[in-house]
C-alpha cells in the first residue's frame, strides 16, 4: 500500500525508507547495540517483557532500529520471536528460589531477611544530573573499580541470598488463605487465540505483555475509584531465576536436567483488603492476593499487573477495569498502536463513498429549498 494510484510505488516506498535511515543517521554518529545494552536497561526490560523475548542483545538491536520507540521494537522483536522454533520448555521455576538482588514489603516494617534497597531510583532527588554530560568510559572503569573494591564482600555474601516469602509467614498466622500448586499446563496466547472467559493463565501472560503505560494507567484507575481498592505491596522482589530443561533422553531424572542460565524478574505480591460478610451480619476484613512478574527490573509494571489480577478474578462490568475483555484487549501495544497506525494507510475507497453520500445528502437539501 502506498500513497501513489499506480506508478511509482515502489520507489516512493524505497526512497521512504532511505529517508528513514537518513533520518537516524544524519548526524554522522551511531549507538552500539552493546552501549545501549550497557545504558539503557530499563527501556531493555521494557521491551523484553512486551515482547515475551528475554533477550537483551537482541532487544537493544530492536531499540537501536526504532530509533528509541518502544512500541516498535516490541513490534520487531516479537516479529522476530514469531520465527524462532521452540526446541524444548523450561522446567518449572519456583520464584522462592530467586537469587535476591532487591526486596522489599511496605506492608511490614521488619521482614525475615530484612528489607534489601537494591537498585532504584525511590530514593533520589528527581533532578537533572548534568555531570552525567561528561561522563566517559574512563570515569566510568575508575568508579567501577572503586565501588566494587568497596563493596567486594558484600557481593559475595549475596551472590547466592535466596530468602522466604513475606507472605508465607501470613499463611502461617492462618491472616490469608494457602496457595495451592495448580500443576495444570497453562494455555499460551501466543499460539491459541484469546476466548472468553479467559483462565488465570491467559491473563496473567497477556498482563506481563501488556504496555507498560496501558497496564500502569489501569492499575491506577482501579485504585482512583474504578473498583476502590487500595492495595499494599506485600512483598516486591527483583533477582535471577534459575532455568533448567529436561535431558531430551530421560526427562523422567531430575537429576539428569540441564541448567541454561539465569533471567532477571521482577515479582510483585499485592495485598488487597476487602470487607467479608460473615454469620449474623459480622463483618470481618480479610486479605485477597494479587500477582505480578514480569522480565527484568520493571517494578511499576508488575505492581500494576498484581492489581489488575486481582480486579480481573472478580468481574464486574461496573467497572471497565475488572471487565476482562476490555482490560485485556486495550493494554497490547501491538495491536493498539497497529490498529491506530493502519489509519495512515490509505482509505481512499471507503472514505471517497462517505463523501458522495454526504453530496448526495446535501445535493437533496438545496434542491428542496429550491422547491
Amino acid at each position: 500500500m502506498g500513497y501513489v494510484a499506480v506508478k511509482g510505488g515502489t520507489q516512493a516506498i524505497e526512497e521512504s525508507i532511505k529517508r528513514l535511515t537518513y533520518e537516524r543517521t544524519q548526524k554522522g554518529l551511531t549507538m552500539e547495540v552493546e552501549k545501549i545494552k550497557a545504558g539503557m536497561r530499563g527501556l531493555i526490560d521494557q521491551v523484553m517483557s512486551e515482547s515475551s523475548l528475554y533477550d537483551e542483545t537482541l532487544a537493544a538491536l530492536a531499540i537501536k532500529q526504532a530509533e528509541g520507540n518502544p512500541e516498535e521494537a516490541v513490534f520487531l522483536l516479537r516479529a522476530f520471536r514469531s520465527t524462532i522454533p521452540r526446541k524444548h520448555y523450561s522446567r518449572v521455576i519456583e520464584s522462592e528460589e530467586m537469587k535476591i538482588e532487591r526486596r522489599i514489603s511496605a506492608s511490614f516494617k521488619d521482614i525475615p531477611g530484612g528489607q534489601i534497597l537494591g537498585a532504584t531510583t525511590d530514593y533520589t532527588h528527581r533532578l537533572l544530573d548534568f555531570k552525567l554530560m561528561k561522563e566517559t568510559d574512563c570515569s566510568i572503569q575508575e568508579w567501577l573499580e572503586e565501588y566494587e573494591q568497596e563493596n567486594k564482600q558484600k557481593h559475595e555474601e549475596n551472590a547466592q541470598l535466596k530468602l522466604p516469602k513475606v507472605l508465607d509467614y501470613l499463611r502461617k498466622e492462618g491472616l490469608i488463605p494457602p496457595c495451592e500448586n495448580n500443576d495444570k499446563e497453562p494455555d499460551d496466547v501466543t499460539r491459541e487465540s484469546l476466548a472468553f472467559p479467559s483462565s488465570r493463565s491467559e491473563r496473567l501472560q497477556i498482563l506481563t505483555r501488556g504496555e507498560t503505560g496501558a497496564v500502569t494507567s489501569l492499575a491506577y484507575a482501579v485504585i482512583r475509584g474504578y473498583g476502590a481498592l487500595h492495595p499494599t505491596v506485600g512483598e516486591l522482589r527483583v533477582g535471577r531465576l534459575p532455568v533448567t530443561i529436561d535431558h531430551p533422553i530421560h526427562p523422567e531424572n531430575e537429576d539428569d536436567a540441564f541448567y541454561i542460565g539465569e533471567i532477571k524478574v521482577t515479582e510483585a505480591e499485592m495485598l488487597m483488603p476487602v470487607t467479608v460478610e460473615k454469620e449474623y451480619g459480622k463483618k470481618e476484613i480479610e486479605f485477597e492476593i494479587g500477582y505480578g512478574l514480569c522480565f527484568g527490573q520493571n517494578e511499576t509494571k508488575a505492581i500494576a499487573m498484581g492489581i489488575l489480577d486481582n480486579s480481573l478474578e472478580h468481574p464486574n462490568l461496573e467497572f471497565p477495569s475488572h471487565n476482562e475483555e476490555f482490560v485485556l484487549f486495550h493494554i497490547d501495544s501491538v495491536e493498539s498502536t497497529g490498529f491506530i497506525s493502519h489509519l495512515k494507510m490509505p482509505h481512499y475507497v471507503t472514505f471517497q463513498s462517505k463523501l458522495d453520500s454526504v453530496r448526495k445528502t446535501k445535493q437533496k437539501e438545496r434542491e428542496e429549498v429550491r422547491s
